[in-house]
């Protein structure tokens, strides 16, 4: 126990561990329905401020359990693989991975720090360059350097952009998207600028700095439309891909468009691979939904098998033609596996029973039914940067069908997560969701609000 202590000491793990539960409140809020914007954003700020003037070791553990906090539940499909014994193993990685990245960021930091102490006997060539320039700024005693504390920020400015994977969900300004102030870049640099003077000048005025970063709630008035009818299913993952319960399942899903038609809806959106089979090789499927289309639009999910790998996709059933929009962006080992190619084949012959991966989309897909333009999305990419770039025209995406099958983690936090995610984006470019899910609750996220 010595030994271990050596390194880390039981005051450095309950430092990350309460870092980190004040980073994750605002998910956990939000899933007991307890979020509020002053107590998220005092939760938050609070986060950021204990974390800025931690070492390496406390930024560690942080990372550690906000590895924890926030994507445990990735572990909870390994049980429809038969693999509960790799959940402990997988969990430590994920935990391990986050806390190595805030490890880093702070080691990076803490580079400046020789320069400010005058037990350093030697400086190498580039210490010697630029430790004249950071001197000045270094208080000495307890107080953190200040160039230490704005190399740390910068890190939290940029870890949104570290996707190890290709995950990307980690996003500190994720934390303001239900509180009083902004989740743009800028207004997250301004939050840093307030905690670093405060802790550096050991003044908590500073704070009041953050009143800039304010960002006033935009009141939605408008509702849903009454012409558009978004579906959600309670299909469980094992129910779903059990072929002896799929005309029961399809007879469910005809019976909501048919509802929808009663109801003189004019669109239906439907869940992603609510047919799981590949319905482009079903004609009598194709048929019959193109038959309802003369009477409503129909927006679904689905698989296509292009005669060599399977792809996940939407249906895009109107009057006048049948459009295919295949996903872009695949679930890392879910549908894609991440891993170099020698790798990846050893993994799924070991562990999917040599299953292959999805194939997807060059480029996203953008769509229109009646007088709107809908982006296309499906399930975990509509959470990525890349789904909201800019069309032919230059303008973000106005409008955005997401089609999702959250079966594969529920019960647990990440459809809330998911939710924040689509509210985080539907902020930042101002694009509307309709969101379809199987497992969860549908909903509609205008300029950043739920609509019911």
């Amino acid at each position: 126990m010595s030994k271990i202590r050596q390194y880390f000491s039981t005051i450095e793990i309950i430092k990350g561990f309460v870092i980190a539960l004040l980073s994750s409140a605002f998910i956990y809020l939000n899933y007991l329905e307890f979020s509020y914007p002053l107590l998220n954003t005092i939760l938050a700020v609070m986060a950021l401020y204990l974390l800025l003037q931690e070492e390496e070791k406390v930024w560690f553990f942080s990372g550690f359990f906000i590895g924890l906090f926030w994507f445990w539940w990735i572990l909870i499909s390994f049980k429809y693989y038969e693999m509960i014994w790799a959940i402990p193993i997988g969990l430590l990685v994920i935990m391990l991975a986050y806390g190595a990245i805030f490890w880093f960021i702070a080691k990076v930091a803490s580079v400046p720090v020789g320069c400010c102490a005058s037990t350093t006997p030697h400086l190498n060539f580039a210490q010697k360059l630029y430790c004249p320039f950071i001197i000045k700024w270094c208080c000495g005693g307890t107080t953190p350097c200040i160039s230490t504390l704005i190399v740390k920020a910068i890190g939290l400015l940029l870890l949104s952009y570290i996707h190890p994977f290709g995950f990307d969900w980690l996003k500190p300004e994720l934390m303001f998207v239900e509180s009083y102030l902004g989740i743009e870049k800028w207004q997250l640099a301004i939050i840093l600028i307030g905690i670093i003077l405060s802790i550096w000048k050991k003044q908590l005025l500073f704070l009041f700095l953050i009143l800039f970063a304010y960002q006033p709630t935009v009141n939605t008035s408008s509702s849903l439309p009454d012409t558009i009818q978004i579906v959600s299913t309670n299909t469980p993952v094992k129910e779903k891909w059990d072929e002896s319960l799929h005309s029961t399942q399809f007879d469910a899903v005809f019976e909501s468009i048919d509802k929808a038609i009663d109801a003189n809806k004019t669109l239906i959106v439907l869940p992603e691979s609510v047919f799981p089979i590949f319905i482009n090789r079903s004609q009598t499927l194709m048929d019959k939904l193109q038959k309802k289309s003369n009477k409503i639009s129909i927006v679904t999910g689905g698989l296509y098998w292009d005669g060599s790998t399977p792809r996940n996709s939407t249906y895009i059933f109107t009057k006048k033609d049948i459009k295919i929009a295949h996903k872009v962006l695949l679930v890392p080992f879910g549908e894609s596996n991440p891993l170099p190619e020698f790798l990846s084949k050893w993994v799924n012959r070991v562990f999917y029973d040599g299953a292959i991966d999805y194939k997807a989309s060059n480029q996203v897909t953008d769509y229109k039914i009646g007088d709107k333009v809908y982006r296309n999305a499906i399930c975990f990419e509509a959470t990525s940067e890349k789904l909201y770039s800019k069309d032919k025209e230059g303008n973000h995406p106005n409008n955005m069908i997401v089609l999702s099958n959250n079966g594969w983690f529920t019960p647990s936090i990440e459809p809330t997560q998911q939710k924040l995610l689509l509210q985080y984006y539907s902020k930042k470019y101002g694009t509307t969701i309709y969101h379809a899910v199987n497992m969860s609750e549908s909903y509609v996220i205008r300029n950043g609000e739920i609509e019911e």
